[in-house]
């Protein structure tokens, strides 16, 4: 998962809605997004599924847990490390820890992860992990955008995608996840001298600038978009929205996947 934008209590209708979208090699097997039969959780996770590691980089359970992952570009860093990064999102998924003792128990552990950044939420609070910053936070209600720098960082398709999240939810009309499908959709690239310097080469940093990516050279790129719509407890609405759209390597739709379920405790 490269690019998150969220709102964590940000409008009174809604206590989280997610648009995400995840880049990654298309060589990489992938099982799309579905209810698992296959883990013994708590509750029931939806979720895409990593069938190399067997991890997931974002899910939501029908309690309302929350969990994504994004990985930090930095290329001093190895990326090769003991444990899959798509565990911190599962485990949390999957078992009945609050978000705070969940994310408090991985600082003894940072080091067996390569760099991610992890978002962890239950409908009551909010957190948010670096691993190497060591940074544990836990989230005020607001408008958020995350990919592989840290939290917010000013980079344009972060900037540009909080901002038009805003833009839909200034709007009185319900939100549709097909609303946010289509948010993620940007290709345009940022301009030389708005780009992010994070050690790699220029042609590559224009690559990644948008929000949805093509990299066809190495067959790379955003390989699918997701909404997430959760209502509000003050408004006693209970409903959940998940949608996936899924893409080829030339950036075209191919699956799409609907999900509409009432959160229960």
């Amino acid at each position: 998962m490269c690019l998150i934008i969220f709102a964590y209590q940000a409008d009174s209708r809604y206590s989280l809605v997610v648009a995400a979208n995840r880049d990654e090699f298309f060589s990489r097997p992938t099982r799309d997004a579905d209810f698992w039969t296959d883990n013994d959780a708590y509750h029931p996770v939806c979720a895409g599924k990593d069938l190399v590691a067997g991890g997931t980089w974002l899910g939501l359970t029908t309690s309302g847990r929350f969990a994504a992952v994004t990985n930090i570009r930095d290329p001093s860093q190895a990326e090769q490390k003991p444990i899959s990064r798509g565990e911190l999102t599962l485990n949390f998924l999957a078992g009945a820890e609050t978000p705070a003792a969940y994310c408090q128990s991985l600082s003894s552990h940072f080091n067996q992860y390569a760099g991610y950044n992890l978002l962890i939420g239950d409908g009551n609070e909010m957190f948010y992990v670096n691993n190497l910053e060591a940074k544990l936070r836990q989230l005020e209600p607001g408008i958020y955008g995350l990919s592989n720098g840290q939290l917010n960082s000013p980079w344009p398709k972060i900037e540009h995608g909080r901002q038009q999240l805003k833009l839909l939810l200034d709007c009185d009309a319900e939100l549709a996840t097909d609303q946010l499908i289509s948010m993620m959709g940007n290709r345009t690239r940022a301009k030389d001298a708005d780009l992010p310097d994070t050690g790699i080469p220029i042609e590559l940093e224009r690559r990644l600038s948008s929000a949805f990516i093509q990299n066809p050279e190495r067959q790379y790129g955003t390989r699918c978009s997701t909404a997430i719509i959760l209502g509000s407890h003050e408004q006693k609405e209970n409903m959940c929205r998940f949608s996936e759209q899924n893409y080829d390597e030339s950036g075209h739709r191919t699956s799409a996947h609907f999900y509409q379920f009432e959160l229960t405790h």
